[in-house]
């Protein structure tokens, strides 16, 4: 099927299924409108698809070849330059439209900054977000825009959903004072651990969505992204908390966002790729 607001874009190389059909359907957000130091992530979609070109499809840990999952890929959204909340509600609108044709679909979105998550949780409505990220995001206002990418979880708060955030080093005070006033938890990198993770997560409510902000990860891993901060996560403790989530929780939206950069191959986009299959392959275990 055709969607509203997406177009033909460089797509998964390995067989694909109609977004009817698919268990997990691929959108990419290729916005780049409120990034405040380095831009790029316009490119992220692009990037990750290219850089997964490099990988086996094989998963070692899980016995499973995510080439012969029920996967989709829908392409792009045609985005609304400059404007994220223009941008977001055509995230929400084709995630709709999406879960019309295919309730049980799970979206998973390739970004681009990390505004365009509140358009996919509006359409959603989890009960709760869980996300990894360097950065709070829980700002009012940034740059005089409620929907920069430095709000997404104050607006995602203020639907009334809970919310738990790990790898956080950088945040304002007013931030940290929204979050202890509304009950949201978070976890600072240099403190962070599975048994901090599950603590957290487990008693939330489900659905869940699952955001990643790739600035979560050590800045090693992650040179090419809009905001990056020093003293990140590793990899592998990001991968043993999704394969917890998604084992005890109803995971029904994920996304891997502020993947930047120009040059193909990147590391960046590369740890994202990797990130994506273990995504899909913890998810089809």
């Amino acid at each position: 099927m055709e969607f509203l607001y997406t177009h033909e874009t460089l797509k998964l190389e390995f067989p694909l299924v109609r977004p009817e059909e698919a268990k997990y359907v691929i959108l990419g957000v290729p916005f780049d409108g409120t990034t405040s130091y380095k831009p790029g992530t316009r490119f992220g979609p692009t990037l990750i698809r290219q850089a997964t070109l490099n990988l086996e499809s094989y998963i070692l840990d899980y016995d499973i070849d995510i080439a012969e999952l029920p996967i989709a890929d829908i392409g792009d959204i045609a985005i609304v330059a400059g404007d994220p909340r223009k941008t977001a509600d055509r995230v929400r609108e084709t995630i709709e439209e999406l879960r019309r044709v295919n309730p049980d679909a799970i979206p998973i979105l390739l970004g681009g900054e990390h505004s365009q998550t509140l358009g996919a949780v509006e359409a959603l409505k989890p009960a709760s977000y869980v996300v990894f990220d360097a950065h709070l995001d829980l700002r009012d206002s940034y740059e005089d825009n409620p929907y920069n990418h430095a709000c997404v979880a104050r607006r995602i708060a203020e639907l009334g959903i809970r919310e738990a955030l790990f790898g956080i080093r950088s945040g304002t005070k007013e931030e940290v004072e929204f979050a202890k006033e509304n009950g949201i938890s978070w976890v600072h990198a240099r403190d962070y651990d599975f048994d901090s993770f599950i603590e957290l997560v487990k008693p939330l409510p489900e659905p869940v969505y699952l955001s990643i902000d790739i600035d979560a990860f050590d800045l090693s891993l992650v040179p090419s992204t809009g905001t990056p901060e020093a003293g990140g996560l590793r990899f592998w403790d990001v991968i043993e908390a999704v394969e917890w989530l998604v084992e005890n929780k109803k995971v029904v939206g994920v996304d891997i966002m502020e993947v930047g950069g120009t040059e193909l191959g990147n590391v960046t986009a590369l740890t994202a790729a990797k990130l994506l299959f273990y995504i899909i392959g913890a998810l089809a275990r």
